[in-house]
């Protein structure tokens, strides 16, 4: 039995693909099995699998795209490490992540998952120090402090410091609680982290850039945005928390989102749906809720217009 289980999802990426690769088998920990989960990619990714023939590699070809939490679950289930990780074929780890994490899981019996900062990087590999400290700052890892996470839930929910990609667990721990959530397109890793809190579970914070996250073009665009905003309106419908300050906070979340799809929708031309998540999320902006109402009155070309007209000016 490997130590560690490395799971990289792929999906139409052959072109970022092999570096993702590369990344775990140039890991100075090298008890490891990789695991590269394919939702039905109908680019040239079995021919540059084929290609590989180190045997800790495992290929797993689904011939039809059965969503990304469930091919992510289909490496989880495939597993048979003590420590698991999963991360995007459009992302990297660095050479240490892997022997920097499980020493800590190694060391404290305890711990069930340790997680760590990381380096933004775009499309062709280059590290951006801006973006890097832009984003820890953003998601509250900048002030966090490095060892067991007292306050778990707030962290994990409030904060958002913690991500799947640059994350390490203890695989008994997840098949206790159960991994991602079936047909989840989005928000998987955030219910994920809830559900660890929720149980108790005990995450350990190493304040050290270990992994590296892609920004690029393929992330934006309404088509991304509308369903994620979809699967966001169900991940936080889902919970109601006891403390009160977290339960606020998710209140006005679910608000919040529930105004930003509508305006997607109306943009997109889905008016009754658009105008009905308009009304219910109000509360979050009552300008940009009578904003996107007046807009779902003109006539769709100057429609578009308009909301690209608002998007420079706030820009």
């Amino acid at each position: 039995m490997p130590k560690i289980t490395v799971c990289v999802s792929t999906f139409n990426r052959v072109h970022l693909l092999p570096y993702a690769i590369d990344s775990v088998l140039n890991q100075s920990e090298q008890d490891f099995e990789l695991i590269v989960c394919d939702d039905g990619s109908s680019d040239r990714t079995p021919e540059l699998m084929s290609h590989y023939t180190d045997h800790r590699i495992k290929y797993i070809r689904h011939l039809q795209n059965i969503g990304k939490s469930n091919n992510m679950r289909s490496g989880f289930d495939a597993a048979s490490g003590e420590y698991f990780i999963k991360f995007d074929d459009d992302d990297r780890l660095t050479p240490d992540f892997l022997a920097s994490t499980a020493a800590i899981l190694t060391q404290y019996s305890s711990i069930d998952f340790v997680g760590t900062d990381h380096w933004i990087i775009d499309i062709d590999n280059v590290r951006d120090e801006e973006k890097t400290q832009e984003n820890s700052h953003r998601w509250g890892r900048r002030t966090l402090r490095a060892g067991v996470v007292d306050n778990l839930l707030e962290v994990v929910f409030i904060q958002q410091s913690f991500q799947v990609g640059a994350t390490l667990f203890r695989r008994k721990t997840l098949q206790e609680l159960g991994y991602m959530q079936p047909n989840m397109q989005n928000c998987e890793d955030n219910d994920l982290f809830v559900r660890l809190a929720l149980a108790g579970k005990k995450g350990y914070y190493l304040p050290e850039l270990l992994m590296e996250y892609r920004s690029h073009a393929e992330q934006q665009g309404i088509n991304r945005a509308i369903p994620y905003l979809y699967d966001k309106i169900r991940y936080l419908e889902s919970y109601k928390f006891d403390s009160e300050k977290v339960e606020i906070i998710r209140k006005n979340r679910l608000t919040e989102t529930q105004l930003l799809l509508g305006l997607r929708l109306i943009e997109k031309g889905e008016m009754q749906k658009g105008r009905e998540l308009v009304l219910a999320g109000h509360s979050s902006s009552t300008a940009k809720a009578w904003t996107g109402l007046g807009l779902s009155l003109l006539p769709i070309g100057l429609r578009s217009k308009a909301f690209n007209a608002l998007r420079q000016m706030r820009g």
